[in-house]
């Protein structure tokens, strides 16, 4: 076994391109370092084959009966990825928008405890969603990550539904976060046409891309620990001043308390008020999927993606829930400045200015603009790896799984950021009409990408279950198993209801044919894409026993093998029992 892998490491450092049993391995550390990050005119030939691993399986570990099948499986993207930059993806990858602006509405639609309600039920959703994601993507770390996870545990042609609105909702993310970055930069600057800010922002993203996907990676790493460090930071000046310790000059000098709790009150709206919310709560958890295709771009995916799925749950409790309730005590439902799409109506803003901490408020912009370039940078990360996932299976041209010498998936990145220039239609009289049909096409396509992972985490569990396997052969089992799926695709269905009630009965008005159809557009792009699917490939669902588990699969421990494992965890002490169970 250890001659064996001992004999392929020493084949592949003799030559650059090497055919291990019917594989013909790519060792790109061969290349030069200009061809590796991406800046010489070779890097954009393609990869002659898949690139070299180190390690196909966990702990180093090859089990020979399995070894032709993992070769031949191999994805052709590299494994750039570390763990820290998994780590920061996990947790504050997602952070944007939604979170620094996006809560302002909510809590003028809500109220502060519409908001707590709409935030704690999503986040326990996500958790579950989160949680079955990883087990399956542990088990199958296959290009597309969860696109691929509903093409083969529910059925093809939802798969590709699936996979393409994926792109599409990604695709149209692009421009409508490089707008929202220029429109941030009129916290400081509005005498500036926003077209240098949408050219300058737009040119940032497309200089990350091209060094492909570690520098996507440190992007992530050191924005998510900005944001990170600024939500963190506010959570705690917020404590302070709701206790009266704000400066005298400004409005926290005395003690706050649950004062906006009792006048305005806590619900905005009452019952419709909350029902409003929830999508608001969805697009700012939206990405956080991301992980799961980020996990076939990094290496020993057992052992890094349980920590990144479980730093979720902080992520949810700290960042978000703690900020809310602090936003809830500091600022009344009725405030005028809430409800607005610029960094001005930003609650961390507000919160900040009106304690008289001009600076911080300056600081919180500036996160919010590296938020959405974030954002942005994901938006093309995403979209180009699902598509070249489409373009492997052959739900799309195969000129999308073109792979480029320096690991980038080349026409599809083209593809994602040729969408980029539609930023340009806000400088037209019609452009925010335009944009509102956009957002439109994003909206909802993310609660149906979140179904899919909890149907399709049901499903792998009854194939498993049917073909004779046992629980005790899955490494990372999610934390609450199937009825948390159950429980986190029933949140999304009547997320769904609540949204389709509110497009009929829109909050203080009247029924509008054409607010409704934008709150609803992704329903009918889905059902496109699942019939586009059916009629191209004309395949049905698999029965549960009829489900592939094999291709694909990375893990191949026995029961037997991985209860070892848990035992010798019980005989650990119980600060590591528990360090491990939450970190």
């Amino acid at each position: 076994m250890l001659d064996e892998k001992s004999s392929v490491k020493e084949q592949s450092s003799s030559t650059q391109v090497q055919p291990v049993s019917d594989v013909v391995w790519y060792d790109p550390d061969k290349e030069s370092i200009w061809t590796r990050i991406g800046i010489s005119g070779e890097s954009f030939k393609r990869a002659p084959g898949p690139v070299y691993r180190k390690e196909d399986t966990l702990n180093g570990r090859t089990h020979d009966e399995h070894r032709h099948d993992m070769e031949r499986e191999v994805p052709l993207l590299p494994e750039k990825l570390k763990n820290r930059h998994l780590q920061m993806i996990a947790v504050g990858g997602s952070i944007g928008t939604g979170l620094f602006i996006g809560t302002g509405g909510a809590l003028a639609t809500g109220g502060p405890a519409g908001v707590l309600i709409a935030w704690i039920l999503m986040g326990f959703m996500l958790f579950n969603t989160c949680q079955a994601m990883g087990e399956m993507s542990i088990m199958y770390p296959v290009s597309g990550g969860f696109y691929n996870l509903s093409n083969r545990f529910l059925d093809k042609s939802w798969g590709f539904a699936m996979g393409w609105n994926y792109v599409l909702q990604w695709a149209v993310v692009l421009p409508l976060e490089i707008t929202a970055a220029a429109g941030t930069v009129e916290f400081w600057r509005d005498d500036i046409n926003p077209a240098v800010w949408i050219t300058v922002f737009m040119l940032f993203i497309f200089v990350v891309t091209l060094f492909g996907t570690i520098a996507f990676g440190e992007e992530e790493f050191w924005s998510s620990c900005l944001k990170l460090f600024v939500v963190v930071l506010f959570i705690f000046i917020s404590l302070v001043m709701v206790c009266g310790g704000g400066p005298s000059d400004g409005e926290y000098s005395n003690y706050v308390g649950g004062r906006y709790w009792n006048n305005p009150g806590a619900f905005a709206n009452g019952f419709k008020g909350v029902c409003g919310v929830f999508v608001t709560a969805a697009f700012s958890f939206a990405g956080t999927e991301v992980v799961g295709i980020a996990a076939t771009e990094s290496a020993n995916p057992r052992k890094r993606m349980p920590k990144a799925i479980k730093m979720t749950f902080w992520r949810i409790t700290i960042i978000y829930i703690v900020s809310l309730i602090f936003i809830g005590l500091l600022i009344p439902y009725n405030d005028e400045l809430l409800g607005g799409s610029g960094a001005r109506h930003s609650p961390f803003v507000i919160v900040m200015t009106r304690a008289g901490l001009g600076g911080l408020a300056h600081l919180i912009n500036v996160t919010i603009l590296v938020a959405i370039m974030s954002i942005g940078v994901s938006s093309v990360y995403a979209g180009s790896r699902t598509l070249h996932a489409l373009g492997e299976q052959g739900y799309a041209p195969k000129i999308f799984a073109y792979v480029d010498k320096a690991g980038r998936p080349l026409w599809a990145t083209v593809f994602v950021c040729a969408f980029a220039p539609i930023a340009y239609v806000v400088l037209s009289s019609n452009g925010g009409t335009v944009f509102d049909w956009l957002l439109a096409l994003s909206g909802l396509s993310t609660l149906f990408t979140w179904a899919s992972i909890n149907l399709a985490h049901i499903r792998f569990r009854r194939a498993w279950a049917v073909q004779g396997h046992s629980v005790d052969e899955i490494p990372f089992q999610a934390a609450l198993g199937v009825p948390g799926s159950w429980s986190g695709f029933i949140l999304i269905v009547l997320v769904l209801i609540a949204q389709f009630y509110i497009a009929l009965f829109p909050i203080g008005g009247s029924p509008d044919p054409e607010a409704f159809f934008k709150s609803y557009l992704a329903f009918p792009v889905v059902v496109f894409f699942y019939i586009a699917g059916f009629v191209w490939k004309r395949e049905t669902p698999k029965r549960a026993h009829e489900i592939d588990l094999v291709t694909g699969r990375k893990v191949w421990d026995t029961a037997e093998e991985l209860n070892e494992e848990r035992a010798r965890l019980r005989q650990r002490p119980l600060y590591v029992r528990l360090y491990t169970k939450f970190f």
